[in-house]
């Protein structure tokens, strides 16, 4: 099963990028380049202040060998639309969310 990443709507995550507890996976989108566990809890992102440096400086891809020839940066970000419920990660986790 793929997953998709919560900043660039990206669906080829080979894991979701925080389990059911909220743990994080650490995998790094091959698109973005965003790290599930060390952009978010090391460097203090949250997914919009990440998605919004990335697409101010250009929106390239993280891994190039994994580009397709034909990409749609607007149409692969309407991906984020079709995760229910947002992912959270353990750090955020309140009583509210759980």
């Amino acid at each position: 099963m793929k997953h998709i990443c919560p900043i660039c709507g990206y669906e080829e995550l080979k894991q979701a990028p925080y389990d059911t507890n909220g743990n994080e996976s650490f995998e790094i989108c091959d698109c973005c380049g965003f790290e599930f566990g060390f952009d978010d809890v090391h460097d203090g992102h949250t997914f919009e202040t990440y998605r919004n440096k990335w697409i101010s400086t250009g929106a390239t891809w993280f891994y190039k060998q994994s580009e397709p020839e034909i990409w749609d940066l607007n149409q692969q970000l309407k991906n984020i639309e079709k995760i229910q419920p947002m992912y959270v990660p353990f750090y955020m986790r309140t009583k509210s969310t759980e």
